[in-house]
C-alpha cells in the first residue's frame, strides 16, 4: 500500500513540475531567466517548486494599481512641450531622445527650472532631510525601503511625531520586508504620535499568488510639496557610523522646483496602493519657484509596469554617450541590454568607467559581479574597486549633460522585480558635481586589470560561474 502511495505522490509531483514548467515557458519570459527557473525546478525537488511559487511570479499582466487610478493621481502637473521648438538652445539631440523615450515608456513629465543639490555622505544627507522636516508647515511624505530601529531612525521617528503633534500631516511608507526589524513599539509610537505609517506589501504566503518577491525599494521624501529628496540611501546608522563593511557611501539629490511634483506624484501613487485613497488636492502641488535652467524627469518602474523604463533609460543614455560614462553601483549583475550598451560604448571609444565595492552585503551578488567583469574589460571598460567602506551609491553621469541618481541597482532585481524610482537630470552643473565626486572616489579605489581578473584562483572562478547561473534570479 505504501509503495502505491509513493508512486502516486511521485506521479503527482512530476505532473506538477511539468505543468509549472509548461506555464513558465508559455509566458515567453526572457529565455535566460526561464532557463534558470527550469534548472531550479529540476534540480531542487520540492524546494524548487516552493521557491518558484513564492518568488517566481510575474505581474506585467496583473496590474497592482489600475491605469485609471494612476490617471486620476497624475492630473498635477503634466506639460507637453515641443522640445525642439521650446528648448532648442538648451537641449542636445542626445537629451531629447532620452526625454522622449522616458515620456513614452513611463509617461515621465518634464520638470523645468529646478534647484538641485547633490548630497554625497550620510551625515550631510540626514542633516539636510531633517532640516527640511523641521521646517515643514503643511505635510511630510516619506517612503524608504529600510527604516532600521537604530539611533538615526529613532531620531527621525521622534521628529516625525513632533511635527504630527504640531498639526502637520505626516504620511510614511515602509517596505514590510525591508523594514522587518522595526519593533512593534516603534510603529505603535508613530501611530500614537499621529503619524500615518503604512507597510508596503505585507507578508502573505499564498502559493502561486505571493508577492513577497516584489519589494518597494524607493527612497523619497517630500516636504510641503516644495522640497524633495531621492537617491539610494536608507534610514540607518551605517551611513554615518558604519558597520562591519565600514561607512556606507551613497548619493542623494535634493530638489526644489517642479521636480518635487514628480516625486509627489510617485508618493501619492504608492500611498493609494497602501491606503486605497486617491489624493489629488491642489495643495500638494503648490506653484513652483523658478530656479536654474535645467530639466528633470522622475522615472519609476516595477514588476507590473508595461516597460522596464529605468533599464531602457539607462541603456539609451549609455549608448548615446560620445565622451564618457561614469557609473557607481553596489551590485553589478547586468542584463544583456546593459552589457551590450557598456561594451558598445567602450568599443566605440567612449571612456566608460565602472566603480563597484570591494565587498558588499551580499556574497552571492559579489560572486555574480566578478563573473561579468572580464567581458566588459575586454571591450575597454575600466573597472575600479572601491575600498573606503561600502559603495552603495547608484549614480551615473554622461558627457557633462545627463545624470541619473536613484534607487535602482545595476541588476535584474532592480530593473524588473523591485519598485524603483530614478531621477534623470539634464543639467551641466549637476553633471560636473557627480563627475567630480566620481573622480574623488577613485582615490579610494584600485583599478582592476584584465590580467589580475584572469589570474584569479580556479576555485574562485568556479564559485563565480556557479553564482552567475542564478544571476537572473538575484
Amino acid at each position: 500500500m505504501s509503495s502505491i502511495l509513493t508512486i502516486i505522490l511521485i506521479i503527482l509531483y512530476v505532473y506538477t513540475i511539468v505543468t509549472t514548467i509548461s506555464v513558465l515557458l508559455l509566458e515567453n519570459r526572457n529565455p535566460v531567466k526561464s532557463l534558470s527557473w527550469v534548472l531550479v525546478l529540476l534540480f531542487l525537488p520540492l524546494f524548487g517548486l516552493f521557491f518558484y511559487l513564492i518568488f517566481g511570479q510575474e505581474y506585467q499582466r496583473h496590474k497592482l494599481i489600475s491605469k485609471k487610478s494612476i490617471r486620476r493621481l497624475t492630473d498635477y502637473p503634466v506639460k507637453i512641450r515641443d522640445l525642439e521648438k521650446d528648448f532648442s538652445d538648451m537641449l542636445t539631440l542626445q537629451q531629447i531622445k532620452i526625454i522622449r523615450l522616458l515620456n513614452k515608456n513611463n509617461e515621465a513629465a518634464v520638470f523645468e527650472n529646478n534647484k538641485i543639490e547633490v548630497l554625497a555622505d550620510g551625515a550631510g544627507t540626514f542633516k539636510s532631510m531633517f532640516e527640511a522636516i523641521r521646517n515643514a508647515t503643511q505635510h511630510i511624505h516619506i517612503e524608504f525601503f529600510i527604516f532600521e530601529d537604530d539611533k538615526i531612525s529613532n531620531e527621525l521617528k521622534n521628529l516625525l511625531i513632533e511635527k504630527a503633534r504640531q498639526g502637520i500631516r505626516v504620511r510614511m511608507i515602509y517596505d514590510y520586508l525591508g523594514s522587518y526589524v522595526l519593533s512593534k513599539k516603534y510603529l505603535t509610537d508613530l501611530k500614537k504620535g499621529g503619524v500615518y505609517a503604512r507597510p508596503y506589501l505585507p507578508l502573505r504566503l499564498r502559493l502561486g499568488r505571493s508577492k513577497i518577491n516584489f519589494r518597494n525599494h524607493r527612497k523619497i521624501l517630500i516636504v510641503d510639496g516644495k522640497v524633495g529628496f531621492t537617491g539610494g540611501l536608507n534610514v540607518a546608522d551605517r551611513y554615518i557610523y558604519g558597520n562591519q563593511l565600514g561607512v556606507w557611501r551613497d548619493t542623494f539629490v535634493r530638489f526644489e522646483g517642479e521636480a518635487v511634483h514628480g516625486l509627489q506624484i510617485q508618493f501619492l501613487i504608492d500611498w493609494y496602493f497602501v491606503e486605497r485613497k486617491i489624493i489629488t488636492d491642489k495643495k500638494y502641488f503648490p506653484d513652483a519657484q523658478h530656479f536654474d535652467r535645467n530639466m528633470v524627469q522622475i522615472v519609476s518602474s516595477g514588476p507590473d509596469t508595461d516597460w522596464q523604463s529605468i533599464l531602457q533609460g539607462i541603456a539609451l543614455t549609455i549608448m548615446s554617450a560620445s565622451k564618457y560614462v561614469y557609473i557607481h553601483t553596489p551590485y553589478f549583475v547586468p542584463p544583456e541590454t546593459i552589457m551590450n550598451a557598456l561594451q558598445t560604448a567602450a568599443l566605440s571609444g567612449v571612456d566608460v568607467r565602472l566603480m563597484i565595492p570591494s565587498k558588499s552585503d551580499s556574497r552571492l551578488s559579489d560572486a555574480c559581479s566578478w563573473s561579468y567583469l572580464g567581458q566588459i574589460m575586454r571591450a575597454g571598460v575600466k573597472v575600479y574597486i572601491y575600498s573606503k567602506g561600502f559603495l552603495h551609491s547608484k549614480a551615473i553621469v554622461v558627457d557633462d549633460k545627463i545624470s541619473i541618481v536613484g534607487s535602482a541597482n545595476m541588476d535584474e532585481r532592480s530593473f524588473s522585480t523591485n519598485f524603483e524610482v530614478n531621477s534623470f537630470i539634464y543639467d551641466e552643473t549637476t553633471s560636473h558635481q557627480l563627475k567630480s565626486l566620481f573622480l574623488k572616489d577613485m582615490r579610494f579605489c584600485e583599478k582592476l586589470t584584465l590580467e589580475d581578473w584572469m589570474n584569479r584562483k580556479r576555485l574562485q572562478k568556479l564559485k563565480e560561474s556557479a553564482a552567475r547561473l542564478f544571476s537572473p534570479l538575484v
